[in-house]
C-alpha cells in the first residue's frame, strides 16, 4: 500500500492555508517594532518584548505536534488545528494595532504568535502525512511559495494605504497610524479564509492508512528514528546527568549574571536552561517508576532525534538567529542608519518604517519568485549545495545594508535575503522529513521548531546587550551580526548527510 500522488492542484489546495499564515506573520515581523516603539519602548528593549514569539512557539509547537499525531476528529487529524489557530490569530490582529499601553501590546503578541503556531506547525506534517516521498519536496516548496505571496502582501499593505489609498500613515505620540491599523484587519480576514480553504478543501489519510503506509515502506530511516513510543535510544542515566549538567549550568550564569549586575534579559536564556533540565530529571525520575505518558514520551524523544535532524538543527539556529536579528532591527537601523531620525512621531520616521515594509515585500516576493527554481538548482547541485549558496547570498544582504546610503539601493541586499529565505523554508524540511517516522512526523516537525525558536529566544536575550554594551545602541550592527550568523549556517549544511531526491517532472 502506497501513498497516491497528487495532483499540482491539490498539493495547492493543501499549501493554501500557508498565504494566511505568513500574511498575518509578516505584518507581525515588519511591523511590531514599529508599535513597540510608538508605545514607549527604547531600542534596547525591543528585542526582550518579541520574547514571547519564540518562547510561544518553544512551548507549544511539539505539544501541537504531539496531539496532532494521536487526533482524529471529522475533520481529520491536522485540520482541526489549522482551524483552532485560525480563528484566535485573526481576533489577535484584529486587537494588536489597537493596543493602548506597551504591555498590553507585548501580550497581544505573545497570543498572536500562540495561535499562528497552533496553525503553522500541523502545517508542515501535513505534507509528510500526504505526500509520496517523492513529492515532498514540491509539497515544501508549495508552502514556501504561498509564505512568499502572502509576505508580499502582507508587508506592503501599509504602504499601500498610505500610498495608493491616502490613509495616514503618522498619527499622535502613542497611537499606532491607521494605514498599520488597516493592514491587521485585512490581515485578520485574509488569514482565517485562506485557511478554511485548505481545512473544506483538502482530505487526510486516516492514522490506520498511515501505519500500513509506514509498515509497507521500503525507505531506509535513520537508525535514531525508532518507532515505539518510548525510544530507547537514551538511557534514563543519561536523561538524570544532562538535566542535572542543564540544571548546574543555568544556575551558575544565573548567578553570575546577578553577581556582575548584568542586563536582566540574560536571565531569561538561562532560567530557560534550568527550567529545561528540571524537565530532563523529572522525566527519568518517572521513567524509573515504568511512567509512560505524554511528558515523559515528550521529553524521552526530544533526546532521541534522528542524525539527520541533529545535523540540521544547528543550520536551523544560526539561519533563525540571523533572521529574528532582521526583524527586530531593520525598521530601526533603517530610520538611523539610512534616514537618520529617531523621533517616532515625525513623518521621516514613519516614511522610513513604510519602506521597511516595501523592503520585507521584495524579500518575501523574491522568495516566492525562486521557490520553484530551488528543485531545479537542487537538482542539479544537490540539496546541501543549493541551501549553502542561498544562506550565503542571505548573508552577504545583510552585512552589505552597512555600506548602503541610499533607500533604493536597500532593494539590492533583500535579494539575497529572499533567496535565503524560500531555501531556509523548503530545503531543510525537504532534506528533514524521510528521516522521520510517520507516526511522529507532527511531534518531531515540532520539535525542529525549536531550532527555530531557542535561537530568537538567544537573539531576544542578547542582542539588546550586545548592541548597548559594544555598538553604541546602533542598530545596524546586529544586521552585520545576522550576516555572519547566516553564513556560518550555510557552512554548517555541508554537515549534513542529506539522501534528499527532488524531482521536478511536476
Amino acid at each position: 500500500m502506497e501513498k497516491r500522488k497528487l495532483s499540482f492542484w491539490e498539493i495547492w489546495n493543501m499549501s493554501f492555508g500557508f498565504l494566511g499564515i505568513q500574511f498575518g506573520f509578516a505584518l507581525q515581523n515588519a511591523n511590531t517594532s514599529r508599535i513597540f516603539e510608538t508605545l514607549g519602548a527604547k531600542i534596547d528593549e525591543i528585542p526582550i518584548l518579541w520574547i514571547a514569539a519564540p518562547v510561544s512557539g518553544l512551548i507549544i509547537q511539539p505539544v501541537i505536534g504531539y496531539f496532532s499525531d494521536r487526533t482524529w476528529t471529522r475533520l481529520g487529524r491536522r485540520r482541526p488545528y489549522f482551524l483552532i489557530g485560525a480563528i484566535l490569530s485573526s481576533i489577535a490582529l484584529f486587537v494588536m494595532p489597537n493596543s493602548p499601553t506597551l504591555w498590553i501590546a507585548a501580550g497581544t503578541l505573545w497570543i498572536m504568535d500562540a495561535s499562528i503556531n497552533v496553525s503553522m506547525e500541523p502545517f508542515r506534517a501535513f505534507v509528510g502525512d500526504n505526500l509520496p516521498d517523492h513529492q515532498r519536496a514540491l509539497g515544501f516548496v508549495m508552502q514556501s511559495f504561498f509564505i512568499g505571496t502572502g509576505a508580499v502582501v502582507g508587508s506592503v499593505l501599509p504602504y499601500l494605504f498610505t500610498n495608493v489609498f491616502d490613509v495616514s500613515n503618522v498619527a499622535p505620540k502613542g497611537i499606532i497610524p491607521d494605514a498599520v491599523k488597516w493592514s491587521f484587519y485585512i490581515g485578520g480576514i485574509v488569514f482565517l479564509l485562506s485557511v478554511l480553504w485548505t481545512v473544506f478543501k483538502t482530505t487526510e489519510y486516516t492514522p490506520e492508512e498511515l501505519h500500513a503506509f509506514e509498515a509497507n515502506s521500503k525507505k531506509d530511516l535513520d537508525k535514531d528514528a525508532l518507532n515505539s513510543e518510548t525510544e530507547l535510544g537514551v538511557t534514563i542515566k543519561k536523561q538524570l546527568f544532562l538535566g542535572l549538567v542543564f540544571s548546574a549550568i543555568g544556575g551558575l550564569i544565573s548567578f553570575l549574571i546577578f553577581e556582575n549586575n548584568l542586563a536582566k534579559e540574560l536571565y531569561i536564556l538561562f532560567i530557560g536552561l534550568i527550567f529545561m533540565g528540571v524537565l530532563f530529571v523529572i522525566a527519568s525520575q518517572l521513567r524509573t517508576k515504568k511512567v509512560q505518558n505524554g511528558f515523559t514520551i515528550i521529553m524521552t524523544d526530544l533526546l532521541n532525534m534522528p542524525r539527520t535532524m541533529q545535523k540540521l538543527a544547528w543550520v536551523q539556529f544560526f539561519s533563525w538567529f540571523a533572521l529574528f536579528s532582521m526583524w527586530i532591527y531593520t525598521t530601526q537601523a533603517v530610520t538611523q542608519h539610512i534616514f537618520g531620525t529617531t523621533d517616532t512621531t515625525s513623518k521621516v520616521y514613519n516614511d522610513a518604517a513604510d519602506w521597511v515594509s516595501v523592503l520585507f515585500t521584495v524579500y518575501n516576493g523574491v522568495a516566492a519568485a525562486v521557490a520553484f527554481l530551488l528543485p531545479v538548482i537542487a537538482k542539479k547541485v544537490g540539496v546541501r549545495a543549493t541551501h549553502l549558496l542561498a544562506l550565503c547570498a542571505g548573508g552577504v544582504g545583510l552585512i552589505s545594508i552597512y555600506f548602503i546610503g541610499d533607500k533604493q539601493m536597500l532593494i539590492l541586499p533583500m535579494l539575497g535575503v529572499g533567496i535565503a529565505w524560500a531555501s531556509i523554508l523548503s530545503m531543510p524540511y525537504a532534506m528533514l522529513s524521510g528521516a522521520l517516522p510517520a507516526a511522529k512526523m507532527g511531534y518531531y516537525m515540532g520539535v525542529f521548531n525549536f531550532f527555530v525558536v531557542i535561537p530568537q529566544i538567544v537573539a531576544a536575550t542578547i542582542l539588546g546587550f550586545v548592541i548597548k554594551q559594544f555598538f553604541h545602541n546602533e542598530p545596524i550592527y546586529a544586521l552585520i551580526i545576522g550576516g555572519v550568523s547566516m553564513i556560518f549556517a550555510g557552512l554548517l549544511t555541508l554537515r549534513v548527510n542529506s539522501r534528499t531526491k527532488i524531482e521536478i517532472h511536476e
